[in-house]
C-alpha cells in the first residue's frame, strides 16, 4: 500500500469583481489649429464655451497674408493686360495674314505670345487663389458643435502650424476612462460590459462596454488605458466626472487542481483518481483547458468531489492500494 497526498475536486470559484475609477470624456475630441504659423489677434471662446458648427473660435493677424494677396491680385491684372496684347497683336496678324500683307512667320509668333500670355494669367489665378485660401486660413471655425475643453494659445502668441488653440468634445457620445494594471488588463477583452457608478451620487449608473484598450503601457506610471462607452448615459455624467467601474470576468467553467496532479500516459494526460469505498486508483484521461506551473484547468474529465492524487502519483499502477496522508480541498 503506497502513502499519496490527495486533494479533493471542489467546483470552480467565482472570480471577484473587477473594480477601477477613473473619469469621463467625450467619445469624440478635436484639437482645433491654424494650418498656418501667425500671431494670434483674438481667442473668441474660453473653456466650457458652447460652440456651434461653422463658428468662428480664433483668428491670426492676416496683414502679411492680405499683402501676399494684393500682391497676386496685381501680378494678375498685369498678366491680363499683356494678354489683352497679346490677343490684338494676333488679331491684327491674322487680318494681315489673309491680305497677304505679314509673314506666316510673324504669324506664328503672334499665336505663341498669346497662348504664353494666357499661361501667365493662368499661372497668376491660381496664385490668387493660393493667397485667398492663405487669406482664410487666418480664421479658425469649428467643423462640428461642442464644448470647449482645453486651450492652447492666447491672444498676440505666436503659434506654429499645426499647434492646437482650442479641443473641443463633440456632444454625442460619453466614454470612461479608466489607468488599468497590467495585471488586470489581460482580464479585459473588447466588448466586455462594464457598470459604470458616478462617485458620489448613489443610483447613479450607466452600463457600457469596452472600446478601446491602449496597446502600450504609459512610459511613467507603467498601465494601461482604456475607454469604456457609455450606452444612454444621464446628464449626470458629465464630462471630467469622477466614476467607478466594475467588471465582473467571465469564466470557462474549468476545474482547478494542482499541475503536480498531471500524468503523462500513452500521449495524454490524466490524473488517479481514488476511489472513496475500497481506496483503489485508477487513472482518468482528462481535456486540459490549460495550465501553470501551480494549476492545471481541466475542461473535462473530472467530476466534484473526486478524490485526486497530487503527491505520489510517479509510481502508482491501476487498481493499486493507497493510503492516503490528506484529502483537504484547494
Amino acid at each position: 500500500m503506497r502513502l499519496v497526498r490527495t486533494v479533493t475536486v471542489e467546483p470552480p470559484r467565482q472570480a471577484p469583481d473587477l473594480v477601477f475609477t477613473g473619469h469621463i470624456e467625450a467619445q469624440d475630441q478635436a484639437a482645433l489649429a491654424f494650418r498656418i504659423g501667425g500671431r494670434v489677434a483674438e481667442r473668441l471662446v474660453g473653456l466650457g464655451a458652447n460652440v456651434r458648427e461653422s463658428e468662428t473660435v480664433a483668428r491670426l493677424d492676416p496683414e502679411n497674408e492680405l499683402n501676399d494677396l494684393r500682391s497676386a491680385q496685381a501680378a494678375l491684372t498685369a498678366a491680363q493686360g499683356d494678354l489683352r496684347k497679346a490677343e490684338n497683336q494676333f488679331q491684327r496678324q491674322s487680318h494681315l495674314l489673309e491680305r497677304h500683307i505679314t509673314t506666316q512667320a510673324d504669324f506664328e509668333s503672334a499665336r505663341q505670345a498669346r497662348t504664353a500670355a494666357r499661361a501667365q494669367v493662368d499661372a497668376a489665378q491660381a496664385r490668387v487663389r493660393s493667397a485667398e485660401d492663405m487669406v482664410a486660413f487666418t480664421t479658425l471655425k469649428a467643423d462640428a458643435p461642442g464644448i470647449v475643453t482645453r486651450v492652447g494659445a492666447e491672444p498676440a502668441e505666436v503659434v506654429a502650424a499645426g499647434r492646437m488653440i482650442v479641443q473641443l468634445a463633440r456632444r454625442e457620445g460619453r466614454d470612461a476612462v479608466f489607468e488599468i494594471p497590467a495585471e488586470l488588463v489581460r482580464q479585459l477583452k473588447p466588448d466586455m460590459q462594464v457598470r459604470i457608478a458616478l462617485a458620489g451620487e448613489a443610483g447613479a449608473e450607466a452600463s457600457g462596454r469596452v472600446r478601446e484598450i491602449a496597446p502600450q503601457a504609459d512610459p511613467v506610471t507603467r498601465t494601461f488605458r482604456i475607454r469604456v462607452g457609455l450606452t444612454d448615459p444621464s446628464p449626470a455624467f458629465r464630462l471630467g466626472a469622477a466614476v467607478s467601474g466594475s467588471i465582473r470576468p467571465g469564466g470557462d467553467g474549468a476545474i482547478a487542481i494542482p499541475a503536480t496532479a498531471l500524468t503523462q500516459r500513452d500521449r495524454g494526460l490524466g490524473v488517479w483518481v481514488v476511489d472513496p469505498k475500497n481506496f483503489t486508483v485508477s487513472l482518468r484521461k482528462l481535456e486540459v483547458a490549460g495550465a501553470d506551473p501551480a494549476a492545471a484547468r481541466i475542461a473535462k474529465g473530472l467530476e466534484i468531489g473526486d478524490i485526486v492524487v497530487t503527491a505520489g502519483a510517479g509510481l502508482l499502477q491501476e487498481g493499486q492500494r493507497v493510503r492516503l496522508i490528506g484529502a483537504e480541498g484547494r
